[in-house]
């Protein structure tokens, strides 16, 4: 799962307001910018978590002198030790986390809705949020046709495309 921190407060604000929209959550107008900061928290205290465990993946391909293609493979294995969710699995982690922070919050004056029914529109709108990589992606490829995949000049032009996809977005 790649959650940009920038987009951390505009998911958190649209999980609110789907939910309380819907019924499924009551909260009062003055607890509202607090519940969704109890949401905002969950999703920055995950990137932080992620952050470092990418540091520590980093270091222990320095301590043993591996290349950066074992990068996947090095962070898997920390991550499993960690016990830290990552991929889809620390999506459903976050969901379960927020569920949670949702069911005890102070800023939540009452929960209707199954966990369930919660659950399915706050995945739908974190895939909203979370597909941003994809676009760009895809975005890029398009814009990349005359070029053939896997060349030098290919590779350079994608990463400067993607780049400047992101800087538009606000996400760099």
């Amino acid at each position: 799962m790649r959650l940009y921190r920038r987009i951390i407060p505009k998911m958190s604000k649209e999980i609110i307001a789907k939910l309380r929209g819907d019924g499924d959550v009551e909260i009062d107008d003055q607890k509202l910018e607090e519940a969704e900061l109890d949401v905002a928290a969950i999703l920055v205290e995950y990137c932080n978590a992620e952050d470092r465990l990418n540091q520590e993946t980093r270091d222990a391909l320095t301590r043993k002198g591996l290349s950066a293609e074992r990068f996947a493979q090095v962070k898997k294995g920390l991550a499993e030790a960690r016990h830290h969710k990552t991929g889809e699995d620390g999506a459903e982690y976050v969901i379960g986390q927020m569920l949670e922070a949702l069911m005890h919050s102070r800023n939540v004056e009452e929960v209707f809705a199954e966990d369930h029914e919660m659950r399915k529109k706050i995945t739908d709108t974190m895939r909203k949020y979370l597909g941003i990589d994809e676009e760009i992606d895809r975005e890029a490829r398009s814009r990349l046709k005359n070029l053939r995949e896997g060349t030098p000049d290919w590779d350079i032009e994608y990463e400067r495309i993607v780049s400047q996809l992101k800087r538009a977005r606000g996400l760099s």
